[in-house]
């Protein structure tokens, strides 16, 4: 038996018992044991949103100034925004792992296991949203620490925790499915930098979009990331409007479904191109 055949049914017996929860926590483990191996990429990703933060803090602080601005602190405006941008940008590179599997011919292998598709994409996403998550705290307590203030409450911090994942879940799926379709990394580089660049500026993550040209608030109300960061910013209010957070947060639900049930159908393109 050659040594493929023995790690393929290692694999097959891993992946066997259960259904699609089971395979799913066996693909999140996997994941997350890779990540938890390379500690420089756990620093890269901790710390670069904390230079976002506080970077885009002091640089655009004088925006309170413009009138219409409607909000007296910045950096209290800009944390939730940060929020989504970090959890946006870092799910612009889920797909690398994708295309790492398929250069080592790894991919081939599970698709060949009894794992089902859409546990190979969930588990993967579920370890990607566990980063997401830790990000996000990160960011509250350095935006805490430099003076942003919300009255929201736990449920506020709640809801901006639950979009952000809903961010990088929708967008991951997206970035594991243009490694599936190009399986190049300077490709869904390129895609990614291309989708996820206009996406933050056509948004409300760090300026109100009634202060920016007409045709940037028209966008910023079918961008993904907007609606997020609506939904966060509402929540996280002394006074929050729930109607808005509610039907936000719902496109934003109906977003990722769709996308993740197009991306998982991306590996029927894959294998039919191997």
């Amino acid at each position: 038996m050659s040594a493929l055949t023995a790690e393929r049914g290692a694999t097959d017996r891993r992946v066997r018992p259960g259904g699609f929860l089971s395979h799913t926590g066996f693909i999140a483990r996997r994941w997350l044991q890779a990540q938890y191996r390379s500690p420089a990429l756990i620093v890269f990703t901790l710390v670069q949103p904390a230079i976002w933060l506080l970077l885009f803090g002091q640089l655009f602080k004088g925006v309170v100034a413009i009138p219409g601005f409607g909000d007296s602190s910045y950096i209290a405006f800009l944390t939730p925004g940060i929020v989504m941008m970090t959890a946006l940008m870092t799910s612009g590179w889920s797909g690398t792992s994708f295309i790492a599997d398929m250069e080592r011919g790894v991919m081939d292998r599970m698709l060949a296991s009894p794992v089902r598709r859409g546990a190979l994409m969930a588990g993967q996403l579920i370890s990607n949203g566990t980063t997401t998550m830790i990000q996000t705290v990160l960011v509250f307590a350095i935006g805490f620490a430099a003076g942003a203030r919300y009255d929201g409450g736990v449920l506020g911090y709640v809801v901006t925790i639950v979009a952000s994942m809903l961010v990088g879940t929708a967008f991951g799926s997206l970035s594991n499915a243009v490694a599936l379709l190009t399986r190049q990394q300077d490709a869904l580089i390129g895609i990614s930098q291309f989708v996820s660049l206009p996406l933050t500026f056509m948004s409300s993550i760090m300026l109100d979009p009634k202060l920016a040209p007409e045709w940037v608030g028209v966008a910023a109300r079918f961008n993904p990331v907007d609606w997020a960061a609506i939904a966060a910013r509402q929540a996280l209010s002394a006074d929050p409007d729930w109607n808005s957070v509610a039907r936000h947060g719902l496109y934003l639900v109906a977003f990722t479904l769709i996308v993740g049930y197009l991306s998982t159908r991306a590996f029927r393109t894959y294998q039919r191109s191997v």
